[in-house]
């Protein structure tokens, strides 16, 4: 399977990155399968390091193996267990179980106030899900710890020319 990083630097040999914020599948190594998804958070990264360098990361991700021989959670759409899920690592309150990997859809800017809504009480769970299941979501794959990355083989950069 084809996955892909973007960020203003090629990432050759990926790390397992500790964030200052909480993030829909805790912290490691974040990837997507759909380039255009690689293309905006390129995008969202520039912008916060005052960079104009844009760069989408390709990898050769073993995903059947991976599945064979780790701890692999995969989320097919925004339904309760997602929910759940996303809503404990963005508060911080890790999940029970533990994953080597994560997959599932990003919770974008329009997704995460969903979430938030949510997690207030404004919305049902039930409105939340239902909410989520109208919007177009793209996938993340999170590479939670060393050994997850042994799964994730660079392959090439791509610079992204501005237009």
């Amino acid at each position: 399977m084809i996955i892909y990083h973007g960020s203003t630097v090629s990432v050759e040999v990926p790390k397992i990155i500790k964030s200052e914020r909480m993030l829909d599948f805790g912290e490691g190594f974040y990837t997507t399968s759909n380039y255009e998804q690689a293309i905006r958070w390129s995008e969202i990264v520039a912008i916060k390091r005052k960079s104009s360098d844009r760069i989408i990361t390709e990898y050769e991700f073993d995903l059947k193996a991976a599945k064979e021989e780790l701890a692999v959670i995969s989320f097919n759409k925004p339904d309760e267990d997602w929910l759940l899920f996303v809503c404990s690592n963005r508060s911080g309150r890790l999940p029970l179980e533990r994953y080597d990997i994560a997959m599932g859809p990003v919770a974008n800017d329009q997704v995460y106030a969903v979430v938030v809504l949510y997690e207030q009480g404004v919305i049902s769970k039930e409105a939340a899900i239902m909410e989520l299941k109208v919007r177009k979501l793209y996938d993340q794959i999170l590479f939670h710890n060393e050994k997850s990355l042994k799964y994730c083989r660079y392959t090439r950069q791509i610079k992204i020319e501005r237009v």
